[in-house]
């Protein structure tokens, strides 16, 4: 078996993060999920930052000795540190040094498994070290020349131009294959549209239940072992944005996704980068906000969930609220059903049919009782009812085919010369 490798957190509480200590909790359980034990914690609370440190020149020797007395191969950071300060703290403590955001994308790196999600990482590191570049450019001693040439730079200077060069290059690559994997995901969405089946996304912090209650669907509703995701109790654990095509029954169907989550200090670059995939979440009908219940700080995931759903553009859709992992708190009723609330568990199914009549009563609210005439030479438009709405009665009569659906009120206008009197 493989050796863990071994860290120490180190945070600074300037008073300016209300939610440090979660924070601070949430940095080794990402520690954990890089495949790190954490051995300690060291935290100073402090009115302004060291520009050489982040944190004071003291802290650092005691960071220092600790690391050291605990055999600590890593030291993480949850503030996001300059290079100058990474550099300075790599020296006086001897041991490497990653802030949050390293991490995070390290995480990220690790998990990807398609091509677009392994496209869309790749570009966010590289934009990670530029900045790093850009930073490491203030901290060189310049040497004498004309402004403009390479042979006026030092020798780490040339290095670093080198390296900008290069991730310009490699940026301008991924930008160029992320074009084409995004027109494909944008010709599969036109589909879907034009499908009608009504989209529904599961969005909400990491690790709050998401996968679990798709495959919990995919269970009852699809019994397709094949179709199901992964599942694993540790943060970001899929990155991939998942769609399966769900059956509930009455030819009512849905289009639900599985997308990546959302953490506190999600960094800016991997929401960028992850824009085209939660594309999914923009065009969504409905979205199932699910809430880890079970955490203490659960209003803290639906404010980072509504701030991150805002960055990208995702507003004004109606939700569902899932306050998930219920089963593990003392609830006497369970599940419970509270306007737009739903507290139950994915993990045994308890309030999964509930759930479900919350869904349709949503996505199909905007749907009719219609009744249609299509003349026999006109078969790719019944065709077209038969397969996406909901057939309650169908005749074959001399001049066409009868049907009774119920159809969304759009498809009453775009059809209406089809419409029996």
């Amino acid at each position: 078996m493989e050796e863990k490798e071994r860290a120490i957190l180190v945070g600074a509480d300037t008073g300016e993060d209300e939610d440090f200590e979660r924070s601070m909790e949430e940095l080794g359980e990402l520690a954990k999920a890089c495949g790190m034990s954490v051995e300690g914690t060291v935290v100073q609370k402090m009115d302004s930052v060291n520009k050489a440190f982040y944190i004071g020149t003291g802290k650092v020797q005691e960071v220092k000795e600790y690391a050291e007395a605990l055999e600590a191969d890593m030291i993480l950071f949850d503030n996001s540190l300059t290079p100058s300060q990474l550099r300075n703290l790599q020296k006086e403590t001897g041991k490497p040094v990653m802030d949050r955001t390293a991490l995070i994308l390290d995480i990220f790196s690790r998990r990807a498994r398609t091509r677009e999600a392994k496209l869309q990482v790749e570009t966010a590191r590289l934009q990670y070290l530029m900045s790093r570049l850009v930073g490491m450019h203030d901290a060189l001693t310049r040497q004498g020349g004309a402004s403009g040439s390479m042979s006026s730079k030092g020798a780490g200077e040339k290095k670093l131009e080198l390296d900008r060069r290069k991730i310009e290059k490699r940026l301008a690559q991924l930008r160029r294959e992320l074009e084409e994997v995004e027109k494909e995901r944008e010709n599969q969405g036109k589909k879907r549209a034009e499908s009608r089946v009504p989209k529904v996304s599961l969005v909400g912090y990491t690790n709050a239940g998401k996968s679990t209650l798709m495959n919990a669907m995919i269970d009852r509703y699809m019994h397709d072992e094949e179709k199901k995701v992964l599942e694993k109790d540790m943060l970001f654990a899929t990155l991939d944005t998942t769609v399966r095509k769900i059956d509930m029954g009455n030819q009512r169907e849905i289009l639900l996704s599985d997308t990546v989550g959302f953490i506190h200090k999600l960094p800016h670059g991997l929401v960028k980068a992850f824009r085209s995939t939660l594309e999914e979440v923009k065009n969504a009908d409905l979205l199932l906000y699910v809430i880890d219940y079970s955490d203490k700080e659960y209003q803290q995931q639906i404010k980072v969930t509504e701030k991150t759903l805002l960055e990208i553009g995702a507003t004004g859709i109606p939700v569902i609220y899932v306050y998930n992992k219920a089963d593990l708190c003392d609830m006497e009723q369970m599940p419970k059903v509270l306007g737009d609330k739903i507290y139950m568990s994915a993990r045994t199914s308890q309030g999964l049919e509930e759930l479900a009549g919350m869904i349709l009563e949503k996505v199909y609210a905007g749907y009719v009782q219609a009744e249609f005439l299509f003349p026999y030479n006109r078969g790719g438009e019944a065709a077209y009812f038969m397969d996406h709405t909901q057939v309650l009665e169908q005749e074959y009569l001399e001049n066409g085919i009868r049907l009774k659906v119920n159809c969304h009120r759009a498809d009453t206008g775009k059809y209406a010369e089809f419409l029996a009197e």
